[in-house]
């Protein structure tokens, strides 16, 4: 059911707005990835620290203190431009990334899909992905 708010805004198709991703530490972990995509972190909206990509989706950073955080897989998709000084911001704090999501391959990127891309852990162990070109699909 939609509300008045919604139809408001003009929406007409189904588009992910934001997740909650589950850290032992909100501010180091969304502060960490905010640092390697360039991005900022904004301010605090209740128990979430969120991490606004620019497209209209946050990643929302909660902090999960009762048990351990399950690791997730969060892919982003960036600018072919930007790409070597975000692999350059991991080498600076000492992150190693790889070309393969299994972590076979340090060091390296990869070329899938004509474009490059890497993967590396977060503070956390959530395995994170940066790509210039989207996958193909079948």
């Amino acid at each position: 059911m939609q509300n008045e708010h919604t139809l408001d805004q003009g929406v007409t198709t189904v588009q992910l707005n934001h997740t909650a991703v589950y850290a032992s530490d909100r501010s180091l972990s969304a502060e960490f990835l905010a640092a390697v995509l360039g991005l900022e972190v904004g301010a605090p909206f209740g128990p979430f620290l969120p991490v606004d990509l620019g497209n209209g989706v946050t990643l929302d950073y909660y902090e999960k203190r009762d048990e351990p955080v399950q690791a997730q897989h969060y892919a982003f998709l960036v600018p072919d431009a930007r790409f070597d000084a975000m692999i350059g911001r991991l080498e600076t704090l000492g992150v190693t990334y790889y070309a393969d999501p299994r972590h076979t391959e340090p060091g390296r990127v990869n070329d899938l899909f004509g474009g490059r891309g890497a993967y590396f852990d977060d503070p956390d162990g959530h395995n994170m992905e940066i790509m210039t070109r989207p996958y193909t699909r079948p």
